[in-house]
């Protein structure tokens, strides 16, 4: 991904008013970030740990979503799947993410969700650069699990956009 500024991420969301954006917390460590290692940008909200954000690069430009999930008090023992990276994790490291449509769609209160990695990293286990509790059935390298993943998001992002 290439590298994007403060003021690009806060002027792509399409799901947020100006008050929600402005509020928002940049990722730790935000210019240290692995810009080369990452299909889209995901993080919690260091303030508010329920919120989160995906912002991704798309051939129309960059599209933000605020996204929201409830920590989940689920036992360890059971497995989860990512559908996004297809990730398999602790029950308790993936995460129901649920973004209010963009628009009036969003405003009358639809919503769409996805399971997702609770730490939002997926483009880092698919490239092994983060560690996993679990292990993983997937064969495919890196560059076939990464396409599939940007397929997956676009797929995420219409449901937000229409």
């Amino acid at each position: 991904m290439e590298p994007l500024s403060a003021e690009d991420i806060r002027r792509s969301f399409v799901n947020s008013s100006r008050s929600q954006v402005k509020a928002m917390a940049l990722p730790p460590r935000f210019t240290e970030l692995p810009w080369e290692s990452l299909d889209f940008l995901g993080w919690r909200d260091g303030r508010a740990p329920n919120r989160g954000y995906v912002v991704v690069r798309r051939d129309t430009g960059v599209t933000g979503i605020a996204v929201s999930t409830q920590t989940s008090g689920a036992a360890r023992r059971f497995a989860g799947l990512c559908d996004l990276c297809n990730t398999a994790h602790h029950v308790s490291d993936v995460a129901l993410f649920v973004a209010r449509r963009a628009g009036s769609a969003g405003r009358e209160g639809n919503t769409v969700g996805m399971y997702i990695c609770a730490d939002l990293a997926c483009s880092l286990y698919i490239r092994g650069l983060k560690d996993l509790d679990l292990p993983q059935g997937e064969t495919a390298g890196p560059d076939v699990r990464a396409k599939r993943l940007a397929t997956r998001l676009e797929s995420f992002v219409q449901r937000v956009l229409a």
